[in-house]
């Protein structure tokens, strides 16, 4: 695995006025080396999807067709995500101030020693301060 993906830069992906030439980087790196992301990843991008699909930004074959896409990436669910929520995750949480569904991401990446790919500001600056390395 390459990098944490979080669901802020995957969802880019799929929104045109949310693509840049750094998301586009991170798919491809994610297409040739893989990603792994927190188990509750495929809800957050579920849940943006259906959000989207409510406001008629997107259509539901849109959304399934993107969801297929994202099954058949190399893109690993994180087992061990669960059992640091109460513990690490919760402590960065606190920390930066950040959700807890935020700080997993924050965690798996320290815990696991890889690149963070995420587009949140809050985010970006408390990995800085951990001096994990931002992939975009």
């Amino acid at each position: 695995m390459s990098l944490v993906l979080d669901a802020s830069t995957t969802l880019a992906w799929y929104f045109d006025d949310e693509t840049t030439p750094e998301t586009d980087a991170v798919l491809e790196q994610v297409a040739r080396a893989g990603a792994v992301v927190p188990s509750l990843w495929r809800l957050e991008v579920a849940n943006a999807f259906q959000m989207a699909l409510r406001r008629k930004r997107i259509t539901r074959s849109y959304r399934d067709e993107a969801l297929a896409q994202l099954r058949d990436m190399p893109i690993s669910i994180d087992l061990e995500t669960d059992a640091q929520a109460w513990t690490a995750t919760l402590s960065l949480s606190e920390r930066f101030s950040l959700t807890l569904y935020d700080a997993t991401y924050l965690e798996l990446a320290q815990r696991q020693n890889l690149p963070l790919a995420t587009l949140d500001q809050e985010l970006r600056g408390a990995a800085n301060s951990l001096e994990i390395k931002l992939f975009n």
